[in-house]
């Protein structure tokens, strides 16, 4: 990006005219490629008291790499390639699976995931988990909105709700007896964590509490056979989002739980799940993060396999589905400016009880709350707003049957597809993949080994321009998404400007990004077909 350009982003900055009402609402422009994209989002000005409680928590990078207003004086996009590689870096996340013997007979050979903020704090949030009580892995993408308390409480557990679900009733029944008689109970996950990604300690023990009514729930069916996967998934999404209205208008223990239940229900939150068991996936969609497969053909050639659709007005199955569920006096203004009521982009979401609860529960609630404007709440009801609810956390559950050619699985919120085509970003992993290959020179051992001939081996390697890479795919589709230019490479002067953004014009260049892509391991794949 030219100096002209870089000029032209502060000085469009200063000079913007930020709409911002007594409602909390404000248009912002976000130049996407060659399109001006306008969005209708929250506000997020009002800070938190002391005492009052805030759901939101971010990565903190030193205050030199990112600016908090384009009105400081020394204002500069120059950041060092070190501080670039620093901020792009920060929310890196690997894992490798191997089992008991040191030997990968997963079909999840590795994940890497990474976040970029652009909110400020992020709002994005995402989970992995491997599946103790069951088979499988779970890794999932949530993009929040209206603050992060949404997004933090789904990722923290839908993943405990759908492993639940999955359980065959003497797991169930195990683990009530072991609550009955306040013995530990054993993990149902291991979560695979970033550092920054915490838990709430807070009200750990009520979202325990609830997830215990819930599989107390599954034990009254009384059925033998359980859920399929497929349904499991689709009761698990429905059962939290019900817990989630339901939390806020029961009575809490104290003010500090109030609070919570009051952030996350107001707030909202996408998601995007995928449960991995042997060849078996499936993938849960709410709203518009997006779950693609990258497939190489026996050609060498790659292709795309989109396994989500976004949940928004762009679909026209979404429209059929609303307008479906509502009077046809209300068809012209289901959707507005391509938005549900005008307000919202996906059609689909957890929490937003703003377009789920009828005009007076919303009043009831936070009539008697405390003092709601200190925590981002605020009463709003959309015009139009006759026959609630108006949007649903039910996801689309779509079922893929793993073959050798597919290798590996990109999960992301809709701030890396508005910046990447699914095309693009297939073709970014790969070229990726064979990069790493060609530049890792084989480890020919001479016996005798020492730590002396590794060490030299492996300075042939990085000497081999491998350390110049992105070790973590992630990572380096961010910096594809962010700092590309019109030609598809990344230009560092761009990259630099868009990570230098401060906080009041960063959200009016991209969103919150985050990105976790699975690597399938094709020897177990291939093993499993030769054996069926």
């Amino acid at each position: 990006m030219s100096r002209t350009v870089s000029s032209w982003i502060l000085s469009s900055a200063r000079n913007s005219i930020i709409l911002q009402g007594k409602g909390r609402w404000y248009s912002i422009c976000i130049p996407n490629r060659n399109k001006i994209k306008w969005k209708l989002v929250f506000s997020k000005t009002c800070p938190y008291p002391a005492g009052s409680c805030s759901l939101d928590r971010t990565f903190s990078f030193p205050k030199a790499f990112r600016h908090t207003s384009t009105e400081e004086e020394h204002f500069s996009f120059q950041l060092s390639p070190a501080q670039i590689n620093d901020i792009l870096r920060a929310g890196e996340l690997s894992h490798r699976t191997l089992d008991l013997n040191g030997k990968n007979a997963n079909s999840v050979l590795r994940f890497e995931s990474n976040q970029l903020a652009s909110n400020s704090p992020i709002e994005d949030r995402r989970s992995a988990a491997t599946c103790l009580r069951t088979a499988g892995m779970m890794f999932g993408v949530f993009d929040g909105h209206a603050g992060a308390a949404c997004a933090q409480a789904v990722s923290e557990r839908l993943l405990h709700y759908i492993a639940v679900s999955l359980m065959p009733r003497q797991s169930l029944e195990e683990i009530e007896l072991a609550v009955e008689a306040m013995k530990p109970v054993r993990p149902i996950l291991q979560w695979h964590r970033h550092p920054n990604d915490v838990e709430y300690q807070e009200i750990t023990s009520q979202y325990f509490e609830n997830l215990r009514v819930y599989w107390q729930h599954l034990l009254d069916l009384d059925t033998e056979t359980g859920f399929s996967l497929e349904e499991a998934m689709i009761c698990a999404f429905k059962r939290l989002d019900s817990d989630i209205s339901l939390e806020v208008q029961a009575p809490q223990e104290n003010e500090l739980m109030r609070n919570i239940a009051l952030q996350v229900a107001f707030s909202g939150s996408t998601a995007c799940v995928a449960h991995i068991d042997g060849v078996h996936l499936h993938v849960a969609n709410t709203g518009d993060c997006r779950a693609v497969l990258g497939v190489r053909e026996e050609d060498g050639t790659w292709s795309t396999l989109p396994l989500t659709r976004d949940h928004n007005a762009y679909d026209e199955f979404e429209i059929r589905r609303l307008k479906q569920e509502h009077p046809r006096s209300e068809e012209k203004t289901l959707f507005v400016n391509d938005r549900l009521l005008g307000i919202l982009m996906p059609s689909r979401a957890f929490g937003d009880v703003q377009l789920k609860w009828s005009k007076e529960l919303q009043h009831s609630i936070l009539e008697n709350s405390c003092d709601v404007e200190a925590l981002n709440i605020y009463q709003y009801v959309p015009p139009n707003y006759h026959t609630p609810p108006y949007l649903t956390a039910e996801p689309e559950v779509t079922y893929h049957k793993l073959r050798s050619k597919d290798k590996f699985l990109v999960i992301a919120s809709d701030g890396l597809w508005e910046m990447l085509s699914n095309e693009k970003v297939v073709k970014l992993v790969a070229g990726h993949l064979t990069e790493l290959n060609m530049q890792k020179p084989p480890l020919t051992f001479k016996k005798p080994i020492n730590l002396g001939y590794m060490h030299n081996l492996l300075l042939q390697r990085k000497s081999k321009g491998l350390a110049s890479l992105d070790p973590n795919i992630a990572t380096h589709l961010i910096r594809h998404a962010i700092g590309s230019n019109e030609y598809g490479e990344v230009d560092p002067e761009k990259l630099a400007a868009m990570l230098a953004l401060p906080e009041d014009l960063a959200r009016m260049y991209r969103d919150d990004i985050t990105v976790t892509v699975v690597y399938f391991n094709s020897e177990t794949i291939e093993d499993y077909y030769r054996n069926h």
